[in-house]
């Protein structure tokens, strides 16, 4: 089993993490951490928890911790890493890695001469509806000839998450970031949606060199169209938009030589399975995986458990993938501002 510590008690965590912990066949959750000593000895009496800090440092100095969940604030998620890294511990960070470029390579050239297993926690890549597509394209699809993916949060998100989720347990003397994440709404749905997309579009069809993008803010609308220009010479077309006047609509289509992908994906915290339509030119059918295992988070954590105690090849988003996701975020930023197509290559900087 691996010993697994939490940073941060706060409603990502006990609406995924937690109950990842919980679930996860591998894992014990070992030790908690907040600066909200109430909130902290709740959540470790509620899930079992042997150790309740509110002090990181002190936690990461427990020699029985194997490693640690990161979910904090996005401004907190590089520092923390370094500290951990730099502790010997094993780290699994919410998404996005970070916002700062050169913080984040930083943190790469720590992570590589560690040895240790370093995940970004973009849980979407364990779907086995999305699993479902990668295989379908690496193994029978044949030449990619375009890609195109939505993901679209919704005005009625909150309706449904109320519906679904517990009400968060909130702590005082909690730590916040220096600046609030949502005084800048381009940066914070960039972050918080524009990540996932970006990292769904290289999972499933490669790495990403440039992108020109186009942004519309209207009547509180948030929408960026984005040509991506992949390494694979496919078309490419992203849609971020936030938020549409319907459902959740988020999914993708996928075009190639013997097959075509056609994908929709729910909330993530309805725990469904993406349905996805696998269709293949050389026996003219259609095929679909039906798969119930959707707690995603849990599965995420499992993958990250069997590289460390069995060597397993990693599944999960690494550093060099969650620093791709950085450069996205930032060249599809440069291209609104500019107007010009941007490389991926070129970028520096933060959002």
């Amino acid at each position: 089993m691996l010993n697994v510590g939490i940073l941060g008690c706060g409603p990502i965590s006990q609406f995924a993490h937690l109950e990842a912990c919980q679930k996860a066949r591998n894992v014990r959750l070992y030790s908690v951490c907040d600066t909200a000593r109430e909130l902290a000895e709740k959540m470790a009496h509620f899930y079992g928890a042997d150790k309740v800090y509110t002090n990181y440092d002190e936690m990461l100095e427990d020699k029985d911790l194997d490693a640690v969940i990161i979910a904090t604030s996005d401004a907190f998620h590089i520092p923390a890493a370094i500290k951990a890294i730099e502790s010997d511990k094993h780290v699994l960070v919410e998404k996005p890695l970070g916002a700062d470029l050169q913080e984040a390579l930083t943190l790469e050239k720590l992570v590589s001469k560690s040895g240790l297993t370093f995940q970004v926690g973009h849980m979407k890549r364990f779907d086995a509806g999305i699993v479902s597509a990668k295989n379908f394209i690496d193994n029978e699809m044949g030449g990619m000839v375009a890609f195109k993916a939505w993901y679209c949060d919704s005005t009625h998100r909150y309706d449904q998450t109320d519906s679904t989720q517990p009400v968060p347990v909130l702590g005082k003397n909690t730590t916040k970031p220096t600046r609030n994440p949502k005084e800048n709404l381009r940066r914070y749905f960039m972050m918080a949606h524009g990540s996932h997309l970006l990292d769904t579009a290289r999972f499933l069809a490669g790495r990403i060199n440039s992108v020109q993008a186009h942004l519309v803010e209207k009547n509180g609308m948030y929408n960026w169209f984005v040509d991506t220009g992949f390494e694979n010479g496919a078309n490419g077309h992203l849609d971020l938009t936030v938020a549409v006047r319907m459902d959740w609509h988020e999914g993708f289509h996928i075009y190639g030589e013997q097959g075509s992908v056609l994908a929709k994906t729910y909330n993530p915290w309805y725990f469904k399975v993406s349905e996805v339509q696998c269709f293949s030119e050389k026996d003219g059918q259609y095929r679909q995986v039906l798969d119930n295992k959707a707690h995603f988070f849990a599965l995420q954590l499992e993958s990250f458990a069997e590289c460390i105690l069995n060597g397993a090849p990693q599944k999960g988003t690494n550093i060099k993938e969650g620093i791709e996701s950085i450069k996205g975020m930032l060249a599809i930023d440069r291209s609104v501002k500019t107007g010009k197509r941007i490389s991926l290559d070129e970028v520096t900087g933060a959002l």
